[in-house]
């Protein structure tokens, strides 16, 4: 039998259900759950708490072992849902560095790289 994905998952209360919904999403669906929140400035300018993240912004992580850090997104994995920032790097066994992958909740984005179809900008 073929797995066949259902929207129905994502109003189930059980876990296992939810993480199915996360798991079987299609690409479309997945890029929904790339959203981060936007910084205090950006929240005013834009009128909006949050926005998906796209390659260009640029983001100050909050969480985890690169808390502080600041950087510009260089790569945005929808399938896993990651974000890979400039100078957020891990060491491989052999020394030779990569970019770490961040999820995308843990940032926030402080710039945006401007973006007609993601803001349209709050009339004052």
């Amino acid at each position: 039998m073929e797995n066949t994905f259902s929207t129905h998952w994502n109003k189930s209360t059980q876990i296992r259900k939810q993480r199915k919904y996360r798991y079987e999403a299609p690409l479309h669906i997945k890029g929904s759950f790339l959203g981060a929140r936007l910084s205090k400035t950006l929240q005013k300018k834009y009128g909006q708490r949050s926005a998906r993240v796209c390659v260009g912004d640029k983001v100050r992580i909050v969480r985890g072992q690169f808390t502080k850090k600041q950087g510009k997104v260089e790569r945005v994995n929808v399938r896993l849902s990651k974000v890979y920032v400039t100078g957020i790097e891990g060491a491989k066994k052999e020394g030779t560095k990569m970019l770490y992958p961040v999820h995308a909740s843990n940032v926030i984005i402080e710039d945006v790289k401007i973006d007609k179809l993601r803001f349209t900008e709050k009339k004052a």
